[in-house]
């Protein structure tokens, strides 16, 4: 007689757990063992949450050889219904002594029987591997469908809501949890202030503050202190939410005429930040009040001391109010280009054409499966509740309704794949010798660590060129990034196809970045320098006034959005509240600590950063 010992572990989620019998059959080269229910002392025990079952013996007249498959499925017992089940994996050691994982990581919610692979990808050899990926392959293009949302943006996944997303998508217990509380308080504190349906206009600066009161982080109060000043205002360029505009410029535009002499013998110092996506978009109407978006220049100064100071905002206005419109074309440009697009939506296409062109046993699925976590269903979420036709976003920004679509597309249309590689766009946008960049310093060391990762995994796997070209699911993977994500257009530079593990090696770091580093720097600031509204005000109700010396704290006050704009919470599913944090998996050390700093730039720390767009 030849036994296997196998071993079954449950996952640590909320009725992950079940109470039905488990039956199990193994396949291997030489053969296939009986279907057999696996019977424990513990009883319903050996399957519950978070459980790592005692072992089981099953035993087969003669050795079956290495192992390919195993076949899984459930029974409803007399006692208890059929129910869900979350198992992890199955551990089988052989009578050789050799031990084969099958990894599972899904819910069983049927009686029907259920094929799961070695994870070496051993089946890839048999003609039953070849029938059980086929199988796979099939089931997850039925789940994960494109769909398109809006032309000429990154095509989405089809789901009417979160309930007809597949099960192993959804958020977790915890997740759900954190977020409908979040979600709750917010609500709660702005009724208890009882600003949630107020249209009237800021009275003071004395209001907003007591209304900034009620959530504040130290980061917010340095924010509320200094957002007045110079240095703070061109600080925000490099290290606040938007890091991603400010690039080295090469030639003073037009509309500085009179400072090209000035600046001739000092371009190497001078910097410019473009608005002009944002240029002639139809700004929305909030509280039947017509709303005003701008498309500013910014030029700015590195100083002897270096420092960044801004020089020149193209518009003849007061000084204090043209920072104002600068921090609300941030704003809008911010969320919709740089966080939305470039992360959450770019996150979504990798996930969907993974999963629909990926088997589960491919190192590119077990590489990159926890950089996709909850994207999907964060992403439904925002579709439904912030970009739709009464969405938050629709009814309470600058932008919204017909002009967020505007910027989603012309954002689209000029991006390019150097642009979402650290090291290409730093390079590209001039900005390698600017002090104080600390998106730029902790961005790029997080890219080398995540690229060396990723190279020796690949490495294992792929031993040439050849292996890279000749692999159809991985081919296939890419395809669907540039058909359905960046629309076929060959001007991204985004890659059509791989043929060389160096090419390959790259793109993954990319998505790997994008999905953690690249979302945290754009994402986890938001409250910090937005909660403070004069730093970010997300609409203003006048236009830019035309004449020098005409604006007072009175104008200030009328320029700003309304207090229930102000105070929105609907934005919590964008991140503006705090959620957990998951520890990255790659070998990751520690960036150089700055607690010393005034603003400490903690957005890149490896020990917050998410594996994955989950908020």
């Amino acid at each position: 007689m030849a036994n296997y010992e196998v071993t079954v572990s449950t996952g640590n989620l909320l009725y992950a757990n079940t109470f039905n019998n488990i039956y199990i059959k193994l396949v291997g080269t030489d053969g296939e063992s009986n279907h057999t229910w696996l019977l424990n002392i513990s009883g319903p025990l050996a399957f519950n949450t978070g459980a790592v079952s005692s072992t089981f013996t099953l035993s087969c007249t003669n050795s079956i050889g290495k192992l390919l498959l195993i076949e899984l499925n459930k029974h409803p017992v007399i006692v208890f219904p059929e129910d869900a089940w979350f198992p992890n994996k199955v551990e089988v050691k052989s009578p050789e002594g050799q031990t084969f994982n099958f990894p599972i990581y899904r819910w069983i919610t049927d009686s029907e029987v259920h094929l799961y692979r070695d994870g070496k990808g051993l089946y890839y050899t048999h003609p039953l591997g070849k029938y059980s990926r086929e199988k796979e392959l099939k089931e997850r293009e039925e789940a994960y469908q494109w769909h398109v949302y809006e032309q000429g943006i990154p095509r989405c996944m089809k789901a009417e809501n979160t309930e007809s997303l597949p099960l192993e998508v959804h958020f977790s217990f915890t997740k759900t949890t954190e977020f409908l509380f979040t979600a709750a308080q917010g609500l709660i504190e702005l009724k208890l202030d009882g600003q949630g349906d107020c249209t009237e206009k800021w009275t003071d600066m004395d209001s907003i503050y007591r209304a900034f009161c009620c959530k504040i982080t130290d980061i917010s109060v340095y924010v509320q202190k200094h957002w007045k000043e110079d240095e703070f205002f061109a600080y925000q360029f490099l290290n606040g939410v938007n890091p991603m505009l400010i690039r080295r410029c090469s030639a003073i535009p037009r509309t500085f005429q009179s400072l090209k002499a000035w600046s001739s013998s000092m371009n190497e110092n001078i910097y410019l930040c473009d608005y002009k996506l944002l240029d002639g978009v139809e700004a929305n109407t909030i509280n039947g009040i017509k709303q005003y978006l701008m498309a500013p220049l910014v030029l700015l100064q590195r100083t002897p001391d270096d420092k960044l100071m801004p020089i020149a905002i193209q518009v003849r206005y007061d000084w204090l109010m043209a920072k104002i419109f600068v921090r609300s074309a941030d704003f809008n440009f911010h969320e919709l280009n740089i966080h939305l697009l470039r992360t959450h939506l770019l996150a979504e296409v990798f996930a969907v054409s993974l999963l629909r062109n990926v088997p589960m046993v491919h190192p590119l699925y077990k590489l990159l499966i926890p950089h996709t976590r909850y994207s999907l269903q964060i992403n439904l979420m925002a579709r439904n509740r912030l970009i739709s036709k009464d969405g938050t976003f629709t009814k309470y920004t600058a932008c919204g309704g017909e002009g967020m679509f505007t910027i989603l597309k012309r954002s689209m249309a000029s991006m390019t794949y150097s642009s979402l590689c650290i090291p290409d766009d730093i390079a590209e946008r001039g900005m390698e010798a600017v002090p104080n960049y600390y998106y730029r310093d902790d961005g790029l060391k997080l890219w080398d660590i995540i690229h060396k990762f990723v190279k020796g995994i690949l490495n294992c796997y792929y031993k040439s060129d050849a292996d890279v070209e000749k692999d159809s699911e991985l081919q296939k993977w890419i395809s669907d990034i540039f058909v359905e994500g960046f629309l076929s257009n060959a001007k991204t530079g985004i890659p059509q196809g791989f043929s060389t593990v160096a090419a390959l090696v790259k793109f993954v770091t990319m998505v790997i970045f994008t999905c953690s580093v690249q979302h945290s720097a754009v994402n986890s600031g938001q409250y910090d320098y937005g909660a403070w509204m004069p730093n970010t005000p997300i609409s203003l109700q006048l236009p830019p006034p035309t004449t020098k010396g005409t604006t007072s704290e009175a104008t200030m006050l009328e320029t700003f959005p309304d207090v229930n704009v102000t105070q929105s919470t609907d934005f919590v599913p964008l991140g503006h509240y705090p959620d957990e944090h998951f520890f990255e998996k790659i070998p990751c050390k520690l960036i150089k600590e700055n607690e010393n700093l005034d603003v400490p730039y903690t957005y890149m720390n490896p020990t917050v950063v998410e594996n994955s767009v989950a908020i």
